[in-house]
């Protein structure tokens, strides 16, 4: 038995190879499928539309597995039901939607609406010439500068982080603001 082995491996190693191995190939960043005038939707677990994705043209690249969008629309309603809509000439996305990269004519907009507790919420908008959105966790953050409408109040910055959970947002560089007083009650 061990002389068979010892000839079995001696033959394997001694058979010249039928396919050259292919050379390792660097990925190229070439589209592999296109869209026109198409609408992408996003369910949730439960049946409940999620997100939905509208342009004009797209393009997949599957070496970074993202979407690029010109004319790109978004709809996404997040836990409570509230509509967030975005919009911009051109958008860099992940394959599952969670993190949208806004170019040209940036604008997010949430609509008024009321939090869990039922306290009512003033509407939000967004504008600039980049505004990196993170849909699953509820950021805005942008290195250009922005504009910030909050109700009746208007911001101008830097740059801009955002995190609508916690409601926190850090407004940098040079910042101007215009606070409109509400009417008490």
């Amino acid at each position: 038995m061990g002389v068979f082995a010892l000839g079995t491996y001696w033959l394997v190693r001694s058979t010249p190879l039928l396919i050259p191995p292919e050379p390792v190939v660097a990925a190229r960043h070439d589209p592999d499928y296109f869209m026109r005038n198409f609408s992408v939707k996003t369910y949730g677990e439960t049946g409940r539309l999620k997100s939905e994705v509208t342009g004009s043209n797209a393009r997949h690249f599957p070496d970074s597995d993202t979407l690029e969008i010109d004319g790109v629309r978004i709809r996404s309603f997040d836990e409570e039901n509230r509509l967030t809509t975005v919009s911009a000439r051109r958008a860099l996305t992940n394959s599952d939607n969670s993190e949208v990269q806004l170019f040209g004519d940036a604008l997010v907009i949430r609509l008024p609406g009321q939090d869990a507790k039922g306290n009512n919420l003033p509407g939000m908008e967004f504008r600039g010439e980049f505004l990196h959105a993170f849909m699953d966790t509820e950021q805005i953050k942008s290195h250009l500068p922005v504009v910030l409408i909050r109700g009746l109040d208007r911001f101008n910055a830097d740059t801009l982080d955002f995190d609508n959970r916690t409601g926190v947002l850090l407004l940098n560089g040079r910042v101007k603001g215009v606070l409109v007083p509400t009417k008490s009650p």
